[in-house]
């Protein structure tokens, strides 16, 4: 995998990784490894799966693992999630599982933390209720984004359109549509209570505005 040359990730970024690290009982500081996934996230393919995203993503993991099983398998999975982003392809997030499957058996991670955190990522597909509450921790930080403020918001849309500026415009609105009408049909829209608690009514706005 080629990756474009980047500064290293900042100091919120590196505690987070650090916290991961140890949580899982890995020797080391794996920094070869992170340094390689924040590179990934600095790919010019992408506008919304960006360091952005990955940085608001372990933001809310810093605030909310408490509320998780495993903090640190969490943690890893948001890092992995989507380490491998191809606008066109179907597979992103089974390639981003296997990436960190094979990266964390090498780093010495017991095999069943590294399938627990293979489940993570997969679960990131959102085709499916989650599996565990850890699954449904993290599937509502990768969609916490739905319940930022308005502005922020209206730049994830720009950014999402962006990624797929290759599409024409009354496919990608319609597509678009759906998508969001779907996220809009969930009832509750966030499987946990501190998503809920914080992010569900700003999404219904958010949503509603979108769909008007």
């Amino acid at each position: 995998m080629s990756l474009p040359p980047t500064l290293p990730p900042p100091a919120a970024m590196t505690a987070a990784w650090a916290a991961c690290w140890a949580d899982v009982g890995l020797a080391g500081q794996g920094l070869e490894l992170r340094d390689e996934l924040w590179a990934a996230y600095a790919q010019a393919q992408r506008h919304y799966h960006t360091q952005q995203h990955l940085s608001e993503c372990l933001a809310l993991w810093q605030q909310w693992q408490a509320h998780a099983q495993h903090p640190g398998e969490v943690g890893l999975a948001l890092w992995f999630h989507d380490a491998v982003y191809e606008v066109k392809s179907s597979d992103n997030e089974q390639r981003s599982a296997d990436w960190a499957h094979r990266a964390l058996l090498a780093a010495g991670a017991a095999p069943e933390v590294t399938q627990r955190v293979h489940a993570l990522v997969m679960a990131t597909r959102h085709e499916a209720a989650a599996h565990s509450p850890d699954a449904a921790l993290l599937i509502d930080i990768d969609l916490a984004i739905l319940g930022a403020a308005p502005e922020r918001f209206t730049q994830y849309e720009q950014q999402v359109r962006a990624e797929y500026a290759w599409v024409p415009g009354f496919l990608y609105r319609r597509k678009r549509r759906e998508v969001m009408r779907g996220f809009a049909e969930r009832q509750p829209l966030f499987q946990t209570e501190v998503a809920r608690a914080r992010l569900e009514a700003q999404a219904r706005q958010n949503l509603r505005a979108y769909l008007a």
